[in-house]
């Protein structure tokens, strides 16, 4: 009996979450919403859903109210339920800013993404894709995790958790290189995180120091998924040309598919450039750079050890067929030498005391955060949605192209 209710149930909320999706179409058709049998469906009275016993009905929202496009079961949150302090981050398409939420006072990092910088570029899909992965983070403690994610009308909103530890770039920068044995730590936290986004079929495909951040107590957090490819089996192979120049991997360079394997060649990439101060391969001319890491060996200063040299020599291996990690993923890095000292059920616990304590005082600590972001002004714009939004792409298409991408979790997930 209980089976067969937790079947029905999950069958009335994909329904429900079907309708949502058929109704607010509709609502962003102006010629379909004319119709007076779609008027009549959208002004319900009484409400009919029991998501809307609550509320009372409402005309299509115009293009300049805020409206979610996508079904969520949290389909009430909104820009202005956050107090937006600073900006912490940017990117291709939008910001990321530190922000309270007015509510319960928690801090969050919201990521606030321009629909319509998203369509010119015809990224939709990298976005839906940071969003589903995003979706399956939660069980791990080396991966971002996300909260909840709603839109208005020309913005997209994730409520991401607050890492303030800095970027693994930012520290690098400062001290130049790590030790082997704090290199050592942070390339196994993120070798654990990559195992296990292979386990679930993903590729990250951009792994870099900008995309590693420490968390208050120094743990690795990797961040960013819009580069990550979805459903790519053991022995599966994708083939978009996509990353960072210093961090590609050959197969990529030469537009060849490539696999899971290509995470492997950019911890490499990032090992080395944490023990070397630079990436391998590296110039200045980005030409000169991508013919080094087809055809220029790897060399190897005489300063790490051996295991470190065998590590290093195994994962930048320009032919995949061969590159450490290609036939049993991360169970090859797991058991290499260099990796002996590790616990691996220690390190996923957080057991093992990280090197390095960014010691931060607070989440209103951003001394880890460039002021390059923090001196910027917040801008008015983040909760609201200007009359002018989606000027030159209608708000039918920003409907369709970010359908599902509202999310909340339900509450079977926090018991």
């Amino acid at each position: 009996m209980k089976d067969k209710t937790t079947a029905l149930t999950s069958f009335m909320k994909q329904r429900r979450m079907g309708l949502n999706d058929f109704i607010q179409r509709l609502a962003t058709n102006s010629y379909a919403c004319k119709h007076p049998e779609v008027q009549s469906i959208l002004n319900l009275s009484p409400p009919q859903d029991a998501e809307l016993m609550n509320s009372n009905p409402s005309p299509p929202p115009s293009p300049s109210q805020q409206i979610n496009l996508g079904p969520s079961s949290n389909p009430s949150a909104k820009p202005s339920d956050f107090h937006f302090l600073k900006v912490i981050g940017k990117g291709s398409f939008g910001k990321v800013l530190l922000a309270r939420h007015r509510a319960d006072d928690e801090f969050y990092a919201v990521k606030v993404l321009q629909k319509k910088a998203i369509l010119k570029k015809k990224e939709e899909k990298h976005i839906m894709s940071e969003r589903n992965v995003l979706l399956k983070n939660v069980k791990h403690p080396f991966l971002v995790g996300l909260h909840y994610s709603f839109q208005t009308a020309d913005k997209l909103y994730f409520i991401l958790d607050y890492i303030n530890g800095g970027e693994l770039f930012y520290h690098l920068q400062r001290e130049r290189c790590f030790l082997e044995p704090r290199a050592r730590f942070y390339a196994a936290e993120i070798a654990s995180a990559l195992g296990y986004l292979h386990s679930l079929n993903i590729v990250y495909r951009d792994l870099k120091p900008e995309n590693i951040l420490l968390d208050s107590q120094g743990h690795i957090i990797l961040t960013d998924f819009g580069l990550c490819k979805e459903n790519i089996e053991p022995n599966g192979t994708t083939s978009t040309f996509c990353g960072t120049p210093e961090y590609l991997a050959p197969e990529v360079l030469h537009k060849q598919p490539y696999d899971r394997t290509v995470d492997w060649w950019c911890l490499g990439a990032v090992l080395y450039e944490m023990l070397y101060g630079l990436p391998p391969f590296y110039s200045r001319n980005t030409a000169e750079m991508y013919d080094n890491i087809l055809n220029k060996p790897l060399q190897l200063k005489p300063n790490i050890s051996n295991a470190a040299r065998h590590l290093l020599e195994g994962l930048l291996q320009k032919d995949r067929t061969k590159r450490l990690g290609c036939t049993e993923d991360f169970i090859e890095i797991k058991n290499h030498i260099f990796f002996s000292p590790i616990n691996w059920d220690d390190l996923n616990a957080k057991k093992i005391t990280p090197p390095f304590n960014p010691n931060v005082t607070g989440p209103n600590d951003l001394r880890h955060f460039d002021p390059e972001f923090t001196d910027e002004p917040v801008p008015s714009s983040i909760g609201c949605s200007p009359d002018s939004a989606l000027v030159t792409a209608s708000i039918k298409e920003a409907a369709e192209a970010f359908v599902g991408f509202s999310y909340a979790p339900s509450m079977d997930s926090y018991l």
